[in-house]
């Protein structure tokens, strides 16, 4: 596409407006998958949900297995109702879940509200970016997504920074888990006040209502003439009947059904490498390996800190390196990292405050790895590997293989700890790293996957 002279976003004020607004799905994402890792300590207090190893998998599995339906059917919601409108039912569904949960009264109670919570967390993690992409001008595309991704950690910062904060004020207080979940009623609430003014996206426009309605919006997001009428003839081609592929037949087709096992090993690699463990649990591993309550909420904030520059600087090494390289990298240092901190946990001689402290370096260093590169590299290549005769179908199942992933391991993690202790699961998470290198050296084939999507862009 020729480049084209835009304004900058910041003087086009709907546009600024509508992808800080719509990047609050993001934050939402990430603030309640981090607001459970300091809250979880509290509630599984005697006095307050006596929750046992096993119960607390089921608490933080519930929102992921609700995330995975979420994310599953957004793409029919968005298409039929509209984004802005699913925006909008998302915050409403978030500040009655998160409510649910704050007046939660057993475990059921706060699974089956962590479940529906789940249900908008998963839509919001799809929905954002997508709507993000559409109301943007090419040029600005990647630089309104991005807000999304760093609203995910900074929400996941906010949880941390917060939970901290609380954990430190009442530290008797159990029941303060309540208040740390209901604090994520606040952004929901803004986003359900603010989301009434937003845009519809134009290309939905296009799909189902009239080509005036979507230039007219066009236009006031400051698309160019030359684009207004390149995204409309590309969105009216979309439209066309393509072709097909049953079950059988991707089976049977050799290319497509390597594409097919390529998006569900970036899915796999993308959970297994272990990122979520500590995004979790993190409160709860530092913790185990001896610090108190107050240093492991303090050095989860750390943990938070050190991920968010690290989504900083990854995205910027993905604009120039390649990807697969940059996985096998983020990878290895994750074996790396891992090893050592089974080594420290099964050394004896190291006084406490080493040990804290050397378990807090290598754990951070290991989340800088995953959040720099292995995290955005395989949503990457998800958005990438496949032609748009199956992308839509690919795309779904690999996400929902990441969410399913999340949920296993969200839900054995922590009766895993129980079982064979702190050091062999971080030699276990080892293991598993070593079988994401196997999987990137196997699936995740750049020539052969751009052959791939050439042979069918020439069919289509």
């Amino acid at each position: 596409m020729t480049s084209k002279k835009l304004p900058h976003p910041n003087n086009n004020s709907l546009l600024a407006y509508a992808s800080y607004v719509i990047a609050l799905g993001g934050f939402l994402f990430g603030y309640d998958t981090g607001v459970v890792n300091g809250a979880l300590s509290f509630m599984s207090q005697p006095d307050q949900l006596n929750l046992s190893a096993n119960n607390q998998g089921w608490v933080s599995g519930a929102l992921v297995l609700g995330c995975t339906f979420g994310a599953l059917f957004c793409g029919q919601l968005a298409d039929k109702f509209g984004r802005r409108w699913l925006l909008h039912a998302v915050a409403t569904v978030f500040t009655l879940a998160t409510l649910g949960c704050f007046l939660a009264l057993n475990i059921l109670m706060l699974s089956i509200f962590r479940f529906i919570l789940g249900l908008s967390v998963g839509c919001a993690s799809t929905l954002a970016p997508m709507y993000l992409n559409e109301i943007s001008p090419d040029r600005y595309k990647s630089r309104n997504v991005n807000k999304n991704a760093v609203a995910v950690v900074v929400g996941q910062l906010s949880a941390f920074i917060m939970n901290a904060l609380l954990g430190s004020l009442f530290p008797k207080w159990h029941a303060v888990w309540r208040l740390m979940i209901l604090l994520a009623g606040i952004p929901a609430v803004v986003l359900w006040i603010l989301s009434i003014n937003l845009p519809q996206s134009p290309t939905w426009q296009v799909i189902h209502s009239t080509r005036e309605k979507a230039r007219a919006t066009f236009h006031r997001l400051g698309f160019p003439r030359l684009d207004i009428k390149e995204v409309i003839d590309q969105v009216q081609e979309q439209k066309k009947p393509q072709t097909a592929f049953s079950l059988t037949d991707i089976w049977h087709h050799k290319a497509l059904l390597y594409l097919l096992l390529a998006g569900t090993a970036i899915g796999l690699i993308q959970q297994f490498s272990g990122v979520n463990v500590v995004m979790y649990y993190g409160t709860t591993l530092l913790e185990k390996v001896g610090m108190g309550a107050n240093a492991s909420l303090y050095g989860n904030v750390l943990i938070g800190i050190v991920s968010s520059i690290a989504t900083t600087v990854g995205s910027q090494l993905t604009l120039n390196h390649s990807h697969q390289h940059l996985l096998l990298v983020g990878l290895t240092g994750n074996v790396v990292c891992l090893s050592i901190l089974t080594i420290i946990m099964q050394t004896h001689f190291l006084s406490q405050n080493w040990l804290n402290l050397l378990v807090l370096f290598f754990l951070t260093s290991f989340l800088a790895l995953q959040q720099g590169l292995v995290s955005p590299v395989t949503w990457l290549l998800l958005s990438e590997i496949f032609p748009p005769v199956v992308k839509s179908n690919f795309m779904s199942w690999s996400t929902t293989v990441i969410w399913l992933s999340n949920f296993i391991i969200s839900l054995i993690f922590p009766a895993l700890v129980h079982a064979v202790g702190i050091g062999n699961v971080f030699l276990i998470f080892a293991g598993s790293n070593i079988g994401c290198i196997c999987l990137t050296l196997i699936f995740v084939n750049r020539q052969y996957i751009t052959a791939i999507n050439q042979q069918f862009n020439h069919q289509i």
